[in-house]
């Protein structure tokens, strides 16, 4: 996420919401705990579900009666069927099943694909890949795309694991650089296994990264700087490269996860109305409704009861599914991962971080 010197990013225009029943084509196995599902896209679906390198699909489905979602970057190269790398968390719900369960010719339902870290296929440029863990998956399409879009662009990726059996994509990466020879520049960096160089044997942390960055990169040469992973990596690589004078808006970032609390904890079940409310007006798909919302509830949370085809997916500030404009009166977003300091300063907000706070608000999820 650039700083407030940075444009606002260029976003598609707002699809609806809707989901579609797509068969699993195939099912990969990546490492113990993660693998990659390719899905089949009917003809009649395929200028909706054309992506571009970066971007993420969301996933639906109904668990005890529980509409259940969750969002999952796309790893295939543009122009590709899209596939998506999953890694388990302990107890997840969704990544669990898709490990586990979900095979080939099963049915999921599926979102169109959106997300704005995505970089511009057309100009030739050095783009630096930084990520941790399962913040590769959007990494693989952006540097598989770039190296396919034009044989003057340039990757060079950083990518942190715990040992070599834990790596996302090893095969996929290991092909890529003998396509790529003198284009593509591969530095594996394992905190808990030993490497030869000790350099690459440790955390992706600021000191190290530092020190890569200052072995294998002409800083000022480099077009566009990419980072995912957790919050702490990404938070670790932002400060290393401000203090190298990376501008801000070269810098791009995408969470896979927040690991750390809100501000304020966030309310998940029916909204109540005790307490102070507000008249909310929420605009989606050109269809207004105005509702009273507790302001002891995110607008997300307390919507729902009413409208409950407003897009979601990771309920965490996070993935930006749910990002809205404010057009009149007051909110207060608690929690940011998604959005550039330029769209907040036009009033974007994340709804399921935003709490109402002025008597009557309107929010437009078509802007």
């Amino acid at each position: 996420m650039a700083d407030l010197l940075s444009p606002a990013p260029v976003r598609a225009a707002r699809r609806r919401p809707a989901f579609h029943p797509l068969r699993v084509a195939s099912v990969r196995r990546l490492c113990d705990d993660a693998v990659e599902v390719a899905f089949a896209i009917p003809d009649g679906l395929a200028a909706e579900f054309a992506f571009a390198p970066g971007q993420s699909l969301t996933l639906r489905r109904e668990v005890d009666g529980r509409d259940e979602r969750r969002s999952y970057s796309i790893c295939a190269p543009a122009g590709d069927r899209p596939r998506i790398g999953v890694r388990e968390v302990s107890g997840g719900l969704f990544s669990s099943w898709l490990v586990h369960e979900v095979g080939p010719g099963d049915v999921v339902e599926v979102m169109a694909p959106t997300g704005a870290f995505t970089p511009d296929l057309t100009a030739p440029a050095h783009h630096v890949l930084i990520a941790a863990g399962s913040g590769i998956t959007p990494m693989l399409s952006i540097a598989e795309s770039v190296l396919a879009a034009d044989d003057r662009s340039r990757v060079t990726l950083f990518y942190g694991n715990r040992r070599t059996d834990s790596v996302m994509f090893a095969d996929d990466l290991a092909d890529l650089k003998d396509l790529h020879p003198t284009r593509f520049q591969l530095a594996h960096v394992l905190s808990r296994e030993p490497r030869e160089a000790e350099v690459l044997s440790g955390r992706l942390d600021a000191e190290r990264l530092a020190t890569l960055i200052d072995a294998l990169v002409d800083v000022p040469g480099a077009d566009h700087w990419w980072l995912c992973g957790p919050h702490g990596m990404v938070r670790d690589a932002r400060r290393v490269l401000d203090e190298a004078g990376v501008p801000a808006d070269r810098v791009h970032q995408e969470l896979f996860f927040a690991d750390d609390t809100s501000v304020r904890e966030v309310r998940h079940e029916d909204a109540v109305t005790d307490g102070p409310v507000s008249q909310v007006t929420l605009t989606l798909d050109g269809r207004s409704t105005t509702s009273p919302l507790s302001r002891a509830a995110t607008l997300l949370d307390g919507a729902q009861k009413t409208r409950p085809d407003l897009p979601f997916a990771c309920k965490g500030g996070v993935c930006g599914t749910c990002r809205a404009l404010v057009t009149d009166g007051e909110a207060d977003m608690r929690r940011n991962y998604a959005l550039e300091p330029a769209e907040v300063d036009a009033g974007y907000v994340l709804t399921c971080q935003t709490f109402p706070v002025s008597d009557t608000l309107s929010v437009d999820f078509d802007s």
